[in-house]
């Protein structure tokens, strides 16, 4: 198993359960860690044989950035959903951090896996 990975992936969204976490847009942070086989890539040296990290990062932008959910849960479940759904990887890593969430703290969030890791 090869992975593909992004790291620190910003964006801004509504999340929260708050009445001004409603109304005003958060950044949270995505690292993704997605499985894959390089292997026809490699040898082929073409865009179109490998998992398209810039496609996965611009379907990632547009979903987040249109959600409102209110828990980070539903928003990490519905993110590895999409990812092996629409990209076919047969496993995902996913951390979703949401900074400021709690004074004090660098980072909040959540790190979940779905799929099977081959």
């Amino acid at each position: 198993m090869d992975i593909i990975f992004l790291r620190d992936l910003r964006i801004d969204t509504i999340i929260g359960i708050y009445d001004w976490e409603r109304s005003t847009r958060q950044t949270v942070s995505l690292d993704l860690e997605m499985a894959t086989d390089i292997g026809k890539a490699a040898a082929t040296d073409h865009i179109d044989d490998t998992l398209n990290y810039k496609a996965v990062a611009k379907r990632l932008i547009a979903f987040v950035g249109a959600s409102e959910f209110q828990l980070v849960e539903t928003l990490a479940e519905r993110i590895c959903a999409l990812v092996l759904e629409e990209f076919q990887v047969p496993w995902v890593r996913l951390t979703l951090n949401k900074g400021g969430a709690v004074r004090g703290a660098k980072g909040v969030g959540i790190i979940i896996e779905r799929g099977t890791r081959t």
